[in-house]
């Protein structure tokens, strides 16, 4: 693996492909600590120290603690991701859209690309006004904003939306001159950005104030060992596939025959990848947003909306009861299997793969062409994204029970998929890249 990272930077295309990457790493990982201009730092540390509650928990250890910070680059690159399934969703309903989509080509990715962009920064735009009107009025005491007034505002709003722009465009440029996707490659930055955190974490459980401690060994080291097992479990399902054999006939045009060739259809055990849990995540912290936008007292409330805030933030604060986290659980344990198998039929149409299949004079051994497929393929289907939609919820609901110990565990399950995911995908981008340059690969 060594050698092969020492020839990578012996070929000069893609030497400066990884150059490229670092650079804007750099500027990504600076931005983080560049506070948005009207925002009362010192205000806003003592705030983070005595906050109980993390609504957007998830948010913040994506943006590598940007969000915490009030940085340009606060609200990451979650507005793009929202854009982007929004688009996708209505390519399945809106048929004009589907046909850009499908049979679009070069030009049809440009209109789908650029009515992402327009509907990111849309999104971005009213999510930074949710963010100054709930933070100014649920921490007003605490003086976050320098004399708060609309100029306040509109500068508060601008670099934030500027922000995510931003982020917008170092992903797009580390896609098409760098090495791995650059959205992924974003939110995976900034997710390992916390592991000097967690390494703090564990070392303080071992040499605590009053010296060495041996629980704390013990405790650490199962921590350490259940990352490992989490991390062989990830890599497991992220890179094990079900093979569907697929038998093409021979075909005679003229002098030459065509086909008769025998191939196969790659299905993931997790197709969906991590999107479900992100989507349950937003659903479920979504309503004590905006609850706590109209009423920045509602925490201290009694009725009907208060209720449904504790229900909401049940697995994001110790101060909501055990009833309100097992219920909150459960919900949130079937939005992820439900968006798990929404967003697999989303990507993946056997109706559509099997007419592909028939087209081109092919067909699964043992199965007829036509309806009989489309049932096999959805079968199968079905069985993977069950299995994957319960991986994904184990994954989801670790942090949930790690809280309740009382260990403050950076890394969670849902930033190890993620993590594990992007690494894989980038690895392979890379070993291919060397295999045109006919070098060997990282497995050889």
């Amino acid at each position: 693996m060594f050698k092969t990272i020492k020839n990578a930077f012996k070929t000069p295309e893609v030497k400066k492909r990884i150059l490229y990457t670092l650079l804007l790493i750099v500027i990504f990982r600076l931005g983080c600590y560049i506070s948005v201009p009207g925002v009362d730092t010192v205000a806003l540390n003592e705030l983070t120290n005595n906050s109980t509650t993390s609504v957007t928990g998830l948010i913040n250890l994506i943006s590598g603690g940007a969000f915490s910070r009030f940085s340009i680059f606060a609200m990451t690159i979650t507005p793009y991701i929202t854009a982007s399934i929004v688009i996708q969703l209505l390519g399945m309903v809106i048929p004009s859209l589907e046909k850009i989509i499908k049979e679009g080509g070069e030009e049809g990715k440009a209109k789908i690309n650029a009515y992402t962009k327009v509907l990111t920064l849309i999104l971005a735009f009213v999510e930074a006004i949710g963010i100054y009107v709930s933070y100014n009025a649920a921490y007003s005491s605490y003086g976050i904003f320098i004399n708060p007034s609309f100029g306040t505002a509109a500068l508060v709003v601008l670099a934030l939306v500027t922000g995510t722009a931003l982020l917008m465009w170092l992903g797009e440029q580390i896609t098409n001159k760098g090495i791995g996707n650059g959205i992924s490659m974003i939110i995976f930055i900034g997710i390992i950005s916390s592991l000097p955190s967690a390494i703090t974490t564990i070392y303080n459980l071992v040499i605590t104030t009053t010296g060495f401690s041996t629980t704390g060994l013990l405790i650490s080291l199962g921590l350490i060992i259940g990352a490992l097992i989490l991390v062989a479990g990830v890599v497991f399902v992220q890179e094990a596939e079900r093979r569907v054999p697929v038998q093409y006939a021979k075909k005679v045009v003229g002098r030459k025959m065509y086909g008769g060739q025998n191939t196969h259809i790659p299905l993931k055990l997790a197709m969906a990848g991590v999107m479900p849990i992100i989507f349950a995540s937003s659903f479920m912290t979504f309503p004590a947003m905006i609850i706590q936008m109209f009423n920045p007292n509602i925490a201290n409330a009694t009725g009907f909306w208060s209720v449904i805030y504790k229900f909401s933030l049940a697995t994001s604060s110790t101060s909501v009861s055990w009833g309100y986290t097992v219920v909150n659980v459960l919900v949130y344990l079937l939005l992820i299997l439900g968006f798990t198998f929404f967003y697999t039929y989303a990507t993946f149409n056997p109706a559509e793969v099997s007419n592909n299949i028939k087209q081109n004079g092919g067909f699964i051994p043992g199965i007829r062409a036509g309806k009989p497929t489309t049932d096999y393929l959805s079968s199968i289907i079905g069985k993977l994204t069950w299995f994957g939609g319960l991986f994904l919820s184990l994954i989801a609901i670790l942090p949930m029970l790690m809280r309740f110990t009382g260990l403050n565990v950076t890394f969670g399950g849902t930033s190890i998929l993620i993590v594990v995911g992007v690494a894989l995908e980038t690895v392979q981008q890379l070993e291919s890249r060397l295999v045109m340059r006919h070098y060997k690969g990282f497995l050889e």
